[in-house]
């Protein structure tokens, strides 16, 4: 009996023992922003929707961007360009509650990206700045783990 036959013959009485089990696809990473592109909040002063084909995984999440050139710019800082509290409402935060962002109301302030849960949110954080972020900072470890 040649070696081949001899290990078929085992695999056979043995049933899957010598194959190995299917590789389980990773999942995909969450979406950030729900895919909007973080840079352009910094260079064209507007919430603008990214591409998948300009996709950047970061920070356990997918980051999606208008242009390559914004993706390249994320990839390199991406802390500069990331919202400073995930995907979370800065003003809920600061008034410690958990309550998801909408990409389209938004902040920058000193360099920093904030996202709002509603279309008064930015100028409610303005309101006491200072203190807002202080507040939401205090809270951060409420967010949820990746």
């Amino acid at each position: 009996m040649s070696r081949f036959t001899t290990l078929l013959s085992f695999a056979l009485v043995f049933g899957t023992a010598l194959i190995p089990p299917p590789v389980k696809a990773a999942e995909p990473a969450p979406l950030a922003i729900q895919g909007y592109d973080p840079v352009a909040y910094f260079t064209l002063q507007r919430a603008t929707p990214g591409v998948v084909q300009f996709g950047y995984e970061w920070d356990e999440h997918r980051w999606q961007f208008s242009s390559a050139k914004h993706r390249d710019l994320f990839a390199a800082d991406p802390v500069r360009y990331a919202p400073q509290f995930a995907n979370f409402c800065a003003v809920a935060l600061a008034r410690g509650e958990v309550l998801p962002a909408n990409p389209e109301y938004w902040l920058i302030s000193d360099g920093k990206l904030y996202l709002f849960g509603k279309s008064k949110g930015p100028d409610l954080f303005r309101q006491n700045l200072k203190l807002n972020i202080e507040r939401a900072n205090q809270h951060r470890s409420m967010l949820p783990a990746h």
